[in-house]
């Protein structure tokens, strides 16, 4: 999941970014309206965490803005105000969820978790292909029954896979969707990420190679080695 984070206060802008990466989530930040609009015309991102009060164009043109792209990206509104017509207002511009500052960080995980699972048509929250179980709540992966440990960074590019149910999936799209901002389109990231999670999940391969193309889930046994990863 990539989630662009618009806050003008820089401590609480990263504090945000951190614990999100903690829990597998990339993130962006934007400290204005015009630098928010600017990222969203560049980047793909699942969610918007909004502040309503930022320089700029404000937190609820932004809003507005996003619903008329008619993209259907999920935003979820931070402010300090709790009053209901203060709530009321911000479900009116186009937000999907509000949380008031200040507020947790587990909770703000928890709903923009839910949120991605709403956007994906309610899709399960547990997801299951080629006898892998994945939890994006609990982040747990297993196999065949048996857990897999991964580092965070190796569970974001898993998730990705699996929400892609078997289609292919291009470096560049795991490197948009993992990563940050500040990654490398130059970088073996990918491919070594990659690697390292065939091996965490054990043979036989379950991400298959599609040579020139990118990766993808195979409910078959995969016959490309890790000398012959290319793509």
């Amino acid at each position: 999941m990539r989630v662009l984070i618009v806050e003008d206060e820089p401590y609480l802008a990263e504090a945000i970014r951190d614990g999100l990466r903690l829990e597998a989530i990339a993130a962006d930040i934007a400290g204005d309206g015009d630098t928010a609009l600017e990222l969203l015309g560049i980047n793909a991102y699942d969610i918007a965490v909004l502040d309503r009060d930022i320089p700029g164009p404000s937190g609820d043109e932004v809003a507005k803005r996003i619903v008329a792209s008619g993209g259907g990206m999920p935003i979820l509104m931070l402010t300090a105000a709790d009053r209901l017509d203060d709530l009321a207002s911000g479900f009116g511009v186009g937000a999907d969820d509000y949380l008031t500052k200040p507020f947790e960080l587990r909770e703000l995980v928890l709903r923009l978790r839910a949120l991605d699972r709403r956007r994906a048509h309610m899709r399960p929250p547990v997801r299951e292909i080629a006898g892998l179980r994945l939890d994006p709540f609990r982040r747990e992966v297993h196999r065949d029954g048996r857990y897999v440990a991964l580092t965070r960074k190796q569970f974001a590019v898993l998730e990705v896979l699996v929400a892609a149910e078997g289609g292919v999936v291009s470096a560049e799209q795991l490197l948009e969707r993992a990563w940050d901002e500040n990654a490398d389109p130059f970088t073996n990231a990918v491919r070594i990420t990659v690697s390292a999670l065939r091996k965490r999940l054990g043979e036989p391969w379950v991400i298959t190679t599609v040579p020139g193309v990118g990766y993808r889930i195979d409910s078959r046994p995969d016959t490309v080695h890790e000398g012959e990863d290319r793509a």
